[in-house]
């Protein structure tokens, strides 16, 4: 079994759960899922799970985003990008940089955001997009989500590019509608890419027929990106063969008498590898019982 992430390049006209199933004819291998949704017409960073990696799925969705896009003003559509069918139309020629400008930052902090209704989320069971595609809209809560920098990289009005970083959870598209209805004129978004989630870069991902290349000649493993990589920041430390059976198992193993263990404090998260330097996962220092406990585990036995 193949176990790693791929950091792959999305491009237009593939959903997130495409890009999955391709990966799946290319490598052979069913367990494989990806980080967090892209709309088909965007493009950019989607980190995909393979194998034991898959267990990072969930935390990876969770990580900070950071997108470039570009707002078109005057125009409001039903989906909220330029996709979408055109409800309304407005002139734009008042709008003076400054404005618009000025809008645009004071969305920087903490912002709540209702969810649109062509979305993935659920609703008594059913995905938001579905009722809206029946011509049913339902209520949505507002959510808060965290704008923790938005970067003007051009604008051309009715044209704004923007660079946006952002929390999970934060849609783009409804983030330039709310411009767009704030400035009085609508708003949608027109392009988006995705440059980063958490440590993985547009700069370093890999298009789907690159991935099938390196598969074809057995060289995955070149852009295959180690599970434990994402942990890096953790401290690292060897277990003995007893040591190892238990943790295999996800039991709690007492600290060796060794100069990096002794150095743990409570409650500190590492990196547990055994004697053949396989990675098994995240276990936490018990001081009270000088014992490691599993927080997540990566390889069994």
């Amino acid at each position: 079994m193949i176990n790693g992430i791929l950091n792959v390049y999305k491009e237009k006209g593939y959903t997130s759960h495409d890009v999955v199933a391709k990966l799946r004819g290319i490598t052979k291998q069913k367990k494989i899922g990806h980080t967090g949704t892209l709309d088909p017409d965007a493009q950019g960073v989607l980190p995909v799970c393979l194998g034991r990696a898959t267990k990072l799925c969930s935390l990876l969705t969770e990580k900070d985003k950071i997108y470039e896009c570009t707002l078109l003003l005057g125009k409001e559509t039903d989906t909220q990008d330029i996709s979408g069918t055109i409800l309304e139309e407005k002139e734009t020629e008042h709008l003076t940089e400054e404005t618009v400008k000025k809008c645009i930052q004071g969305y920087i902090g903490a912002y709540e955001q209702i969810p649109p209704m062509y979305s993935a989320l659920k609703v008594n069971g059913k995905k938001l997009y579905e009722l809206a595609r029946e011509g049913k809209e339902v209520t949505r809560m507002p959510r808060q989500v965290q704008i923790y920098q938005i970067d003007i990289l051009a604008m051309d009005l009715p044209r704004v590019r923007m660079r946006i970083h952002c929390s999970k959870g934060t849609y783009i598209r409804t983030l330039c509608h709310d411009i767009g209805v704030q400035l009085g004129t609508g708003g949608c978004m027109e392009e988006l890419l995705r440059t980063k989630v958490s440590c993985f870069a547009a700069e370093d991902s890999r298009r789907l027929e690159e991935i099938e290349m390196y598969m074809k000649k057995g060289e995955l493993d070149k852009i295959l990106i180690p599970t434990d990589r994402m942990f890096s920041d953790l401290r690292r430390i060897t277990v003995g063969k007893k040591e190892a059976r238990l943790a295999y198992n996800g039991n709690t193993f007492p600290a060796q008498k060794q100069a990096d263990d002794m150095c743990c404090h409570a409650d500190e998260e590492v990196r547990v590898y055994d004697e053949q330097q396989q990675f098994i996962g995240i276990f936490y220092y018990d001081e009270k019982k000088k014992s490691f406990k599993v927080r997540k585990m990566f390889l069994s036995q």
